[in-house]
């Protein structure tokens, strides 16, 4: 398939089933974006946007904060690693999650108690003070967007303006995986057996190497012989019975797409005995693209 036919039925689907909702704010003013939404974290996706620094956390757009956990709060549902976090609703099913963060702002008191946890809060309005809680390491904080009515999460990207970058993203390394478990790179690919592999695809986008900030794309295309054998789409994670899935040509499980840490397959494919051309093109959400082409052997 036509590469911009592609990119015009993705932003499509995305058009009519995203909640309708115009474009939000950043989060922060002063943060550093360290990890953005499908970055491989060690096997597993980044479902949001991991801030380090700043001071405030800004609500992203206006809504109703439905909860917020305060410390001490063990009535929580979500599991610990998210800290003091905060939901805030902004109709038709979208929600923006803040946490991970030291002191939380934006509740109303009464002879020191709090008097409700469903408040409203305007599109920039500090929400918490960034710092440490949960599972973080650093000052900074975590932020996500999750659509209640399709139940996944949504690449911020897609509803906040990206960081202003020109520099495509960088193709760290293609590898194909054969049935033994066997990887394979280089030359290694000019002369390979005929039968079933995966592809794997390392990439980054690498910011600010000076504050270790580095960021995964938006899309990653693969194509043997100009066909279209694997698209992975990284602008939402589906929550289907407990488990994280991925759109690469039909749902697939997140733990498949991001076990080749720090790697993602692409794609799996059987070769049959020829030449082959294999393509890969990496896409950013701020229109930049990388193609790599090899060339490969089949016996």
């Amino acid at each position: 398939m036509n590469t911009n036919i592609l990119r015009i039925t993705f932003a499509a689907i995305f058009i009519f089933t995203m909640p309708q909702l115009g474009a939000m704010n950043w989060p922060t003013r002063d943060a550093a974006l360290i990890r953005n939404f499908g970055w491989n974290n060690m096997g597993s996706p980044v479902l949001g946007m991991v801030f380090s620094g700043g001071t405030e956390v800004l609500a992203a757009e206006a809504g109703e904060i439905i909860f917020s956990r305060r410390p001490g709060d063990t009535a929580s549902r979500l599991p610990s690693p998210l800290g003091l976090w905060t939901a805030v609703d902004h109709g038709d099913g979208l929600i923006s999650i803040y946490s991970r963060y030291r002191e939380h702002i934006h509740v109303e008191l009464a002879h020191g108690e709090e008097i409700r946890r469903s408040t409203h809060i305007e599109r920039q309005e500090p929400v918490a003070i960034s710092g440490i809680s949960g599972w973080s390491n650093r000052t900074g904080f975590y932020f996500m967007l999750f659509d209640r009515r399709e139940r996944r999460w949504i690449n911020p990207a897609m509803l906040i303006t990206p960081v202003h970058n020109t520099q495509p993203f960088q193709i760290l390394g293609i590898h194909l995986v054969n049935a033994q478990g066997t990887q394979l790179s280089g030359a290694q690919l000019l002369n390979l057996t005929q039968g079933r592999y995966r592809i794997t695809v390392a990439t980054t986008d690498n910011i600010d190497r000076a504050a270790n900030n580095f960021l995964a794309p938006s899309r990653i295309i693969g194509s043997i012989n100009g066909i279209e054998v694997g698209t992975l789409n990284l602008e939402s994670i589906f929550a289907r019975d407990g488990i994280l899935m991925m759109q690469r040509n039909g749902l697939v499980p997140t733990q498949q797409i991001y076990s080749p840490f720090p790697a993602f397959e692409v794609a799996d494919v059987f070769l049959s005995r020829g030449r082959a051309s294999l393509e890969i093109i990496v896409q950013d959400m701020a229109g930049n693209t990388r193609r790599a082409l090899t060339q490969m052997i089949i016996n």
